[in-house]
């Protein structure tokens, strides 16, 4: 099972390959083959199969890669910016451009310098902040300039939570960069890459992708697969805004009840995946729905969001209550305006 650099690793995930038992992760039929059976019905047939580890597995990665002084690339879903960046911040001492994703998913209108002083503004340590699109294929030129600029060595770690984005990245990387017909398994899905995988760009540049960090309070976890498809923006969003008064209502899909209800009328613009249903309610008082999920109440400030995790953002111009009906497990929190 081994060859001259030990144990045969999955190209599209990075689990070790086995052959012994169709069960664990890693199996292949043969050991000729360079993908695990999970990556080959995934990217052949759109198949998932749900893989759990501890986050603890990701932080003992995490920590391990804090103790190299590489540069690293840390990768955020511009809809869905984490609140424990800080946090993660603190496991990586090193080097590091902040990479804002999916640009593409934003209105255009919505500026990047805006965006990038809004990071900055977080008082987070980092080299640099770039907004890329990889499906635009939009500011990847910049960012490979700013590697070569930044790099320590010829080792460059991506991380991030699961879903920012990482493998289209690194595959983009690839495909621009590299000689390679290596790629990286993709999904909408959580926990795609399992462990981490090395892929030699060119001589003067080794990417190496970490598993994404899993959000036990992102939605993504307690939807089915074809809610999680329907989450995932294929597109430029559309926002939609509201204007509500005092018991008034906001429902997105059966995932989420907003109710306003305390404060003068106000604007909500909700930017989530144009693929999802958003109704309001004219009379929160008559009306029942998504109520059995667990509510949170909020005292909103003037321009602020209120994100939930995994699903995108509400944008919210005046300070008022809100209740916010979800799933007692999804987080959901406040910041100051993005946009």
């Amino acid at each position: 099972m081994n060859n001259d650099n030990g144990p045969k690793k999955c190209l599209g995930c990075g689990v070790t390959l086995q052959d012994q038992n169709i069960l664990q992760e890693g199996y292949i039929t043969s050991l000729e083959n360079d993908i695990c059976q999970r990556c080959f019905r995934m990217k052949n047939y759109g198949e998932y199969q749900v893989v759990t580890k501890s986050n603890q597995e990701y932080i003992d990665i995490l920590k391990g890669v804090g103790k190299t002084k590489d540069l690293v690339l840390y990768i955020t879903d511009l809809l869905n910016l984490e609140e424990d960046f800080k946090e993660i911040r603190t496991l990586l001492p090193n080097k590091m451009i902040l990479v804002l994703n999916k640009k593409d998913a934003l209105p255009k209108s919505v500026k990047e310098k805006k965006l990038i002083e809004y990071l900055n503004g977080m008082n987070v340590k980092v080299e640099e902040v770039i907004v890329i699109s990889c499906s635009k294929n939009y500011n990847i030129d910049y960012l490979m300039k700013k590697i070569k600029l930044y790099q320590t060595s010829k080792n460059v770690y991506v991380v991030g939570h699961t879903n920012a984005g990482k493998s289209s990245l690194i595959n983009k990387l690839i495909k621009n960069y590299s000689e390679t017909d290596q790629e990286l398994t993709m999904s909408p899905l959580p926990s795609t890459t399992l462990n981490m995988v090395n892929i030699e760009i060119n001589e003067y540049l080794n990417i190496i992708d970490t598993p994404g960090l899993v959000d036990s309070g992102s939605i993504l976890n307690h939807v089915d697969e074809k809610m999680t498809k329907k989450i995932s923006p294929k597109k430029e969003i559309k926002p939609r805004t509201y204007q509500l008064r005092k018991n008034q209502s906001i429902i997105i899909e059966d995932l989420v009840r907003i109710d306003y209800v305390e404060g003068d009328k106000n604007s909500f613009t909700v930017f989530v995946s144009n693929d999802l249903k958003v109704k309001r309610l004219l009379n929160l008082m008559n009306n029942e729905e998504l109520k059995d999920l667990n509510k949170t109440t909020y005292n909103i400030k003037y321009d602020e969001d209120l994100v939930i995790s995994g699903l995108g953002f509400i944008k919210i111009v005046n300070k008022g209550v809100i209740d916010v009906y979800i799933n007692k497990d999804v987080k959901a929190f406040t910041r100051k305006s993005l946009i």
